[in-house]
């Protein structure tokens, strides 16, 4: 039995994608396509981005992030368009930071932030900004105390995607410690022994 739905137009997602992987990042991060999450949209597109990683496709001790552009032309009534992007960036953090009781409202707002900044439009929005604090014992207590932050977010885009996957690059490199302008500045506090 054929499917009765129309075939799905390609060309808007093909076009987003040709321009989201012609985009240059700031030498500081380093942004690869990896493997798409399958059934979540008829079209996805997916990159990593880490920040000053030591070798090429290996997290990085000082920041990481994932971004995922979905298409769907049926526009699911959740979204309330054709397009969504599922978004995570996560970073160590020292424990004296990872205390402070604003610090999930920070990362969001860092977020919306870097979002407005580029008038990338989006609504529909939903998250979560989670830190975490940690304590080896036995033999990882020598590493010490550990702090991360991680934030996980989806909102359905309006205009430009790639103005969207430029204030997610923004958004990993503040977790970081590197706000915009600071290519080449020492990142101090990284924990290696990330245990988050």
């Amino acid at each position: 039995m054929a499917d009765p739905r129309p075939p799905v137009d390609t060309a808007p997602f093909v076009a987003v994608r040709e321009a989201v992987l012609a985009m240059a990042f700031r030498d500081d991060l380093v942004v690869r396509e990896i493997p798409a999450p399958s059934g979540l949209a008829p079209e996805s597109l997916a990159l990593a981005g880490d920040v000053r990683p030591e070798a090429d496709g290996v997290d990085s001790p000082y920041g990481t992030g994932r971004i995922v552009v979905l298409h769907d032309p049926d526009e699911p009534d959740a979204w309330g368009g054709a397009w969504r992007i599922v978004a995570f960036a996560q970073a160590p953090l020292e424990p004296e930071i990872g205390i402070d009781p604003l610090l999930a409202e920070v990362a969001w707002s860092w977020l919306v932030d870097a979002l407005e900044a580029r008038s990338a439009t989006f609504h529909s929005v939903s998250g979560t900004a989670t830190k975490t604090l940690s304590r080896g014992f036995g033999t990882l207590a020598e590493e010490g105390d550990g702090a991360q932050i991680e934030l996980r977010a989806s909102w359905s885009p309006s205009g430009d995607i790639t103005a969207h996957i430029d204030a997610w690059a923004e958004l990993t490199c503040m977790l970081a410690g590197l706000p915009p302008g600071s290519e080449g500045v020492a990142v101090f506090g990284a924990r290696r022994g990330n245990r988050g």
